[in-house]
């Protein structure tokens, strides 16, 4: 007896990104699936410009490989994400309905090709399945921009067959516009637990011997902040509240760049007894990064749509800090691995992080609940939400 043909998966996104590669690999790997993925900017040719980094970054780690992949013109004057008309492909949707998929993965619909092909796979009959991660932690559900949001949406959200739920407060935004709980199937955002996970024990080691070469005492208790120097992700406010804390015993270390990188080097040069600012490390890097502090911290007030910097502290054995307008808050962090803290009560971070530090048996202990719980948000558990998806769509 034959074997069934595999089921075609086409993915639409806008470019490789490294949370979301791994998952292609896996699901290239599989017998009853075939993948081909459809980048609309760019596929990492060459460095690109980050804006929120300000400077311009090629991630060392592979992209490209082991998945079939495709990058379709973008004929945008300003190519990028950061504005609707960004990315403009005229034959996306040709293509990808020439390569014959029995089933459309588009992430995002805030660009002209996006919006666009959504409609247009929905007119052709094509069962399309999207994926965003937008929720309603910093958006009142009231005033006109809500209500042009619900009009808007409303309208673009009539297009899929069927949305991939990345979390608790993605699921209360789209229930919020009203898409149908049948349509609406839960498909958490992940990374490559492994990645961060292996090799712990020379990785900690290493850790060790970078926190020794940045003077850091081994007494102290060392947090971490890792990402842009952006004011959303407040990491000014974060460095005041480790002043007010007091504590000569903690230490904060700033890993990143950006538009604030000249205030925050000029706090932590006034304050080097409480600071360590290194500039934006690579992807390579960040198993050892996570590792430099006890904790990780993410004070962000707005525009975290997840914060999958998250996943990979707990995935490297760390507990969380992280405010209450972070996406993944209500998924990922729980008291066995971490706290949460109104993002607008610098009194609450501050309380917070004296509780998560003054005990280091409980730190301990925290990050290695921190390590178990990374399991739950590693790509595998993706890869099988999404298939389930597909099956049910698919019966749809």
């Amino acid at each position: 007896m034959s074997n069934p043909q595999p089921r075609r998966l086409a993915i639409v996104v806008s470019h490789p990104i490294q949370y979301y590669v791994p998952l292609y690999r896996r699901l290239a790997r599989r017998d009853d699936l075939a993948i081909k993925v459809f980048y609309t900017w760019h596929a990492a040719e060459a460095p690109v410009r980050d804006r929120g980094f300000g400077e311009d970054v090629a991630w060392d780690i592979p992209l490209t490989e082991g998945y079939e992949f495709e990058r379709v013109h973008n004929r945008a004057r300003d190519p990028g994400t950061h504005h609707f008309g960004g990315l403009v492909n005229p034959s996306l949707v040709r293509k990808v309905a020439d390569w014959q998929p029995q089933f459309v993965h588009v992430t995002g619909w805030a660009w002209r090709s996006h919006a666009f092909a959504l409609r247009s796979f929905r007119r052709r009959g094509m069962p399309t399945l999207f994926r965003g991660d937008s929720h309603l932690l910093d958006l009142p559900l009231a005033g006109p921009r809500w209500l042009a949001k619900r009009i808007l949406l409303g309208r673009v959200y009539t297009w899929p067959h069927a949305f991939l739920v990345v979390g608790k407060a993605n699921r209360a935004y789209y229930e919020a516009l009203g898409v149908e709980t049948q349509r609406l199937h839960d498909c958490p955002h992940s990374i490559d637990v492994e990645r961060f996970a292996g090799a712990h024990q020379e990785l900690e080691a290493e850790a060790r011997r970078w926190r020794q070469a940045l003077a850091i005492r081994d007494r102290a208790r060392v947090l971490l902040f890792a990402g842009k120097f952006e004011p959303k992700k407040r990491p000014v406010e974060l460095m005041r509240a480790v002043r007010a804390l007091g504590d000569r015993d903690i230490v904060l270390v700033m890993v990143g760049g950006g538009e604030l990188d000249a205030e925050v080097r000029s706090i932590a040069a006034l304050d080097p007894a409480h600071f360590r600012v290194l500039p934006f490390q690579n992807q390579s890097r960040m198993p050892v990064v996570y590792r430099l502090g006890d904790a990780f911290v993410l004070p962000s007030a707005y525009g975290e749509t997840w914060g999958l910097g998250v996943n990979e502290a707990i995935a490297c054995g760390r507990p969380v800090l992280v405010s209450d307008r972070v996406g993944c808050a209500a998924d990922v962090v729980d008291r066995t691995c971490g706290r949460v803290f109104p993002w607008n009560e610098s009194s609450a971070m501050i309380a917070a992080m004296k509780e998560l530090i003054a005990d280091r048996d409980r730190l301990s202990a925290m990050g290695a609940a921190a390590a178990r719980r990374a399991w739950s948000f590693d790509i595998g558990v993706t890869e099988s939400a999404l298939l389930r998806a597909l099956e049910c769509v698919g019966k749809g």
